[in-house]
Formats: C-alpha cells, sequence, structure tokens
C-alpha cells in the first residue's frame, strides 16, 4: 500500500509517494517544525520521513500489535505510538537522537 502527498498549492502531481508494509495508511502526523512525518500502518509499522531531504531519508519502527495512533510532543522531541492490541496494549515512546554521538554513561566500577 502506498500513500500519496500532496501540495493543495499545486493538485497537479503529488509531491511524494510513500510506501508501507502490508497495510493502508491509517495516520500521518508532521512535527511542529514540518521537519518530519511520521506515518502509522493499521498494525507493526510506523515510518518516519525526512521532509527536508524530500521523503527520501527515513526510519522505520517495527512494533507488535494494532497501532491505535500516533502522535509527536509539541517540542518535536518524542514520538507516541498507541498500540490496541489486547495481549500487548500500550502507549510507547520514542526520544529524538540529535547528532552522530549517543552519550552513554560511563558504568561504574565497584571493588
Amino acid at each position: 500500500m502506498s500513500c500519496r502527498l500532496w501540495d493543495v498549492r499545486n493538485l497537479s502531481s503529488s509531491i511524494a509517494v510513500l510506501k508501507g508494509q502490508i497495510g493502508a495508511i491509517r495516520s500521518l502526523r508532521f512535527t511542529t517544525d514540518g521537519r518530519f512525518l511520521a506515518m502509522a500502518e493499521p498494525a507493526d509499522f510506523v515510518h518516519i520521513f525526512d521532509v527536508y531531504q524530500d521523503f527520501t531519508k527515513s526510519q522505520e519502527i517495527d512494533i507488535f500489535g494494532e497501532i491505535a495512533g500516533i502522535s509527536f510532543s509539541p517540542d518535536t522531541e518524542a514520538l507516541f505510538i498507541g498500540v490496541a492490541d489486547r495481549t500487548y496494549g500500550s502507549l510507547l515512546e520514542y526520544n529524538r537522537c540529535r547528532g552522530d554521538k549517543v552519550e552513554v554513561e560511563a558504568p561504574i566500577n565497584i571493588g
């Protein structure tokens, strides 16, 4: 399945065609700064696209269960995914990583 994005100022052609894995796209959410677009399928997959890179760079989040909804935090630092599965129902939070460095605390040496 796929999702077409249109610019309402020019409806003669779509600006992007975004492909999913298993089903019709159920939800689209932009960050408040317009940098990223999250796209949720009915189950198992959420895709995040970089709008500034013309949707060519993306990340796929593979989870287990039916997706109830998605939302970015107002400061664009977190993505929330609601999982509506009867057994594994949950609210998942993914935090944004900035730059190439991931800070890891040094282990504590005991004894």
